[in-house]
């Protein structure tokens, strides 16, 4: 436990956690280094198998408005340049296309985007109200865009406020089309498959919140919704889905109540669907936010999964909407008790370098913000999760027994904490 100190000093990227995946311009290339991701934090393609190995030229479709992809030679390892967003003065209704709208209520794959969509941004308004209530004086500033392509996204920044020094949250629809090779990555074919251009649908809400107090913890979330339509050239081939997520939390002090209170809300959300949730995803969490080079994890854990189409889809969009209406409840109550808690400059250098850390995760192992980075995506959406201030200091080893150590060792040797 810490005892607070008598006296004290005061002392961010969307889809957050990283990258808002974007539309592609015409007669570009790239190569896949990593799952498909929408940019919403962790990726939202098929985790379990990353398309690592497609070379792809990239040419903007002028009849279906999807951004088309065409194998070519591996030898081409040139990175698109990505299209330019258009900035909206107004939020739109939805930033799904007119086409899905137009679609017949009853068909399953409109009423599942329609729904997760109009989810995504209700948990926006929700969690937005929720942080600017608790800081008191810090207001959002919102951008809105949408891309020629189809689909659009709402970036939600609070920077510098009374409580929170960088929160973001961010809301993203993409729309594109997947070259073959990649269909077959992400799906083993059967030998009825016949492989074409694949189109695809995301959508995802991310978020990452810094506060400023070190005895108050980041928080990071994040839920998405990826589908494909049957190949072009294969009438009658299954259309795919899946969802991915989790949310996760990153003191730099550790009060053991507060980590217990947030486990058990995700452990809470997770029994309400299946008992075997919480202890997987809360391994895949520990498992994810692993900083190779340092030999520990990014903070705390939390829950984490992907790659999830294993139960009913009906099931599973209302065990990603339990989950996102779930960070609230897991993180005020903690933001209430800890905000105002007194802190020495030490203190502060101690969260500044874990800060650092969150820093070389995002920039090196997460796939989001990798992606955008090579794919020159929106770079104030890539690097939103980002903290306003950290720290780097040569060769800093806390005191064995303090309380830094305490988190250090915590994060380097994972625990159950309920």
């Amino acid at each position: 436990m810490i005892t607070p100190l008598l006296s004290s000093t005061t002392a961010t990227a969307f889809p957050v956690t990283t990258y808002s995946a974007p539309n592609l311009s015409s007669s570009l290339s790239t190569n896949f280094t990593s799952s498909l991701t929408l940019g919403l934090g962790p990726g939202l393609g098929r985790t379990t198998t990353p398309l690592r190995t497609i070379a792809s030229t990239l040419t903007r479709t002028r009849n279906t408005n999807f951004v088309q992809v065409r194998a070519s030679s591996s030898s081409s390892p040139s990175l698109p340049v990505i299209e330019k967003e258009t900035p909206e003065t107004q939020r739109p209704h939805t930033f799904l296309r007119e086409s899905d709208n137009e679609r017949s209520p009853n068909t399953n794959s409109t009423a599942v985007r329609a729904r997760f969509e109009k989810m995504i941004r209700e948990a926006q308004d929700h969690v937005c109200s929720a942080i600017e209530a608790v800081d008191g004086n810090g207001m959002f500033k919102e951008d809105v865009w949408s891309r020629p392509g189809g689909g659009g996204g709402m970036s939600r920044v609070l920077q510098d406020g009374a409580v929170f020094e960088k929160a973001g949250v961010n809301v993203s629809v993409v729309y594109g089309v997947m070259p073959p090779e990649a269909y077959r990555a992400a799906k083993p074919l059967s030998s009825e498959d016949k492989p074409g251009p694949v189109p695809f649908f995301a959508a995802g809400i991310s978020s990452v919140l810094h506060p400023k107090n070190p005895f108050a913890p980041t928080l990071h979330f994040n839920y998405r919704y990826f589908e494909t339509d049957a190949p072009t050239d294969a009438p009658g081939a299954p259309r795919q889905w899946w969802f991915g997520g989790g949310t996760d939390l990153t003191p730099a002090y550790i009060f053991e109540e507060d980590v217990k209170h947030f486990h058990s809300v995700q452990k809470s959300a997770c029994d309400k669907f299946d008992p075997s949730f919480y202890p997987r995803f809360k391994k895949w969490c520990d498992d994810y936010f692993y900083i190779k080079h340092r030999g520990e994890r990014r903070g705390l854990g939390g829950i984490f999964f992907d790659d999830l189409n294993d139960y009913d889809q009906e099931m599973l969009l209302s065990f990603a909407t339990e989950c996102a209406n779930s960070v609230v409840p897991a993180y005020i109550p903690i933001i209430e008790k800890r905000k105002d808690t007194p802190f020495l400059d030490q203190h502060k250098a101690w969260q500044q370098l874990r800060r650092g850390r969150y820093v070389e995760f995002n920039l090196v192992y997460d796939r989001g913000t990798t992606f955008g980075l090579k794919t020159g995506g929106r770079i104030e959406s890539i690097l939103v999760s980002l903290p306003l201030t950290a720290r780097w200091e040569y060769d800093h080893k806390p005191e064995e027994g303090s309380e830094e150590w305490k988190l250090l060792d915590a994060c380097i040797n994972p625990k159950e904490w309920i």
